[in-house]
């Protein structure tokens, strides 16, 4: 199978805002063992199999000591991740060198992490329903 065209269509154009939303995404597997990324965009290669872990595991702490994603410190906004309208967790970075933050999102289906980290301007609702739209599709396939 292959990964990448997922990883197109997460960074398709938002038919509301006629932009696109998301700068980096990723496909990860979380099967105990065997974490890695399946595909993703090259500010997204460095996931590690320990980030991956936390993000398909317990999450109680994320309210104190959010994830780090790709090495990039996180800390949580809302966790929809049991929800089966959303399978999502909405993120926002650490400010980087130009004081800049990034929403990010990551949903899990049955196998898999997506994770979508958006553009400057993008909202966690663009990324959220980008997301929302593979996780389904792939948990309808029974990955």
């Amino acid at each position: 199978m292959s990964w990448d065209s997922y990883l197109d269509t997460l960074k398709t154009v938002d038919t509301n805002t006629g932009t696109v939303p998301v700068e980096e995404a990723a496909i990860c597997g979380m099967g105990s063992g065997s974490e890695s990324v399946w595909a993703s965009t090259p500010g997204l290669r460095g996931i590690k199999p320990e980030e991956i872990k936390r993000l398909a595991g317990r999450r109680d702490d994320f309210g104190q000591s959010g994830p780090f994603i790709a090495g990039i410190k996180c800390r949580m906004i809302r966790d929809n991740m049991d929800d089966d309208k959303m399978y999502s967790l909405d993120l926002k970075t650490a400010k980087d060198a130009e004081g800049n933050t990034y929403n990010v999102c990551v949903g899990k289906s049955k196998q898999a992490l997506i994770i979508a980290k958006g553009t400057k301007d993008a909202t966690g609702g663009q990324l959220a329903a980008k997301v929302f739209t593979v996780v389904k599709y792939l948990r309808e396939a029974n990955y």
